[in-house]
């Protein structure tokens, strides 16, 4: 009895407080809402039904590689292909090769790819290839199962990165990027450590599995980038690109062709003075994993009879990933680490704090990449090798461009 007092009365404040004029307001702009919203649903299901081919392209690694390989083999296969990668920056590349710049007038958001697919549909495409930018779980189901729908699901691979958002396990990467798996289709992937997990999650949605290998492509077929790919990269582009009747040879000669990401892994020989410098821009490859595989490759190059300089960009932002980076460059053999970007002081503290002499430390900041080289030359020797981690953020990308604007031609 009590109880139903006291409600009276907090309707008969509501009441006053909101006038039936006021109620009647809100529930017919809440009814209008809902209804937009059900007709843009719609009419976004219309846009993807009208895509015969819809790919998307997720990973922890080498999502834009992949994303450009397939696109560049599906285009020499005669497939009208629209490719939005998400790389280094935003890019779209229309069925001529030509890459457009996605303008962002905000930070990132998932429903950029709704007008991406927009876009496709209205020019009639053969193929949307699109490269997942979410990272909350969440997203990453919505991003497939509302907004792509995806005939051919690609994952590159399954590593420890993002762990904020995805983590802290391996085990957690994996159940976060399994939500983008299609339904009732195709997954392609070069993953090749949880295959039986991705065998299970891909039998519960009625998805057949392709698992693509390294060693299906010849280190000879390797020869002709212009950049360092990763074989496992081009053994599932060509996977995809085979499961759509292309060439091998024609798509392995289109791909060779194509323009890498700005975050590619690229070697640039500089001279500075007498010194003759080897520079490699590996700030893509932000996750411990990927930058351990990197550099041992490297060395394996270049030999040990060298001097090796790191260079660990970072931002303020990615504290995390900055403390998982120093974690794994302290088990790397290096003479000098140089530390840049954002927050240098705290990272030289996450350094010595792993037992990196001080010694072998050199904080340049956000400085131009030419006073940047010019605080390390006093520590560098005649032959040096310079590997750039971290992030191409926060100066990353500038420091890349001075060495590919300024390399010697080999």
């Amino acid at each position: 009895m009590v109880r139903s007092v006291g409600l009276s009365i907090e309707l008969g404040n509501l009441e006053a407080a909101l006038p039936m004029e006021s109620l009647t307001i809100i529930l017919i702009l809440t009814a209008t809402l809902v209804f937009y919203g059900v007709i843009e649903y719609i009419r976004h299901q219309r846009f993807l039904q009208s895509i015969p081919i819809r790919i998307h392209v997720n990973g922890t690694r080498g999502k834009s590689s992949v994303t450009r390989l397939i696109g560049a083999g599906l285009r020499a296969g005669g497939y009208n292909t629209i490719t939005k990668v998400t790389g280094t920056f935003p890019r779209m590349i229309l069925s001529d090769g030509t890459e457009v710049v996605v303008p962002r007038k905000e930070k990132a958001n998932i429903l950029e790819q709704l007008a991406i697919v927009q876009y496709c549909a209205q020019r009639k495409a053969d193929v949307l290839l699109i490269e997942c930018m979410a990272l909350q779980p969440t997203y990453q189901r919505i991003t497939e199962h509302q907004m792509i729908k995806a005939t051919h699901g690609v994952l590159t691979n399954i590593r420890m990165d993002h762990l904020d958002v995805m983590g802290p396990r391996l085990e957690n990467v994996a159940e976060a990027l399994s939500l983008t798996i299609p339904k009732k289709s195709k997954l392609f992937t070069a993953e090749d450590r949880l295959t039986d997990f991705l065998e299970k999650k891909a039998q519960k949605l009625k998805t057949e599995l392709v698992i693509a290998q390294k060693d299906m492509v010849d280190p000879l077929e390797m020869e002709g980038f212009t950049y360092f790919e990763h074989p496992e990269n081009v053994a599932l582009a060509l996977a995809l690109c085979n499961s759509l009747k292309i060439d091998r040879t024609m798509a392995l000669e289109a791909m060779k062709k194509t323009i890498p990401d700005e975050g590619a892994l690229r070697r640039y020989r500089y001279l500075y003075q007498d010194h003759q410098i080897h520079f490699y821009n590996a700030l893509a490859a932000n996750d411990p994993e990927s930058s351990m595989m990197i550099w041992n490759n490297i060395r394996k190059m270049e030999g040990e009879n060298k001097q090796y300089v790191v260079v660990l960009n970072s931002r303020k932002d990615r504290k995390e990933r900055s403390e998982q980076l120093i974690h794994s460059t302290s088990k790397l053999k290096f003479d000098l680490l140089v530390l840049s970007g954002e927050n240098v002081e705290l990272v030289r503290a996450m350094a010595l704090k792993k037992e990196i002499p001080n010694r072998q430390i050199v904080m340049v900041g956000q400085k131009e990449p030419e006073q940047q080289i010019a605080d390390i030359f006093p520590q560098i020797n005649k032959d040096a090798v310079i590997v750039a981690f971290g992030n191409m953020g926060a100066g990353g990308a500038e420091l890349s461009k001075y060495f590919e604007e300024n390399h010697q031609i080999q």
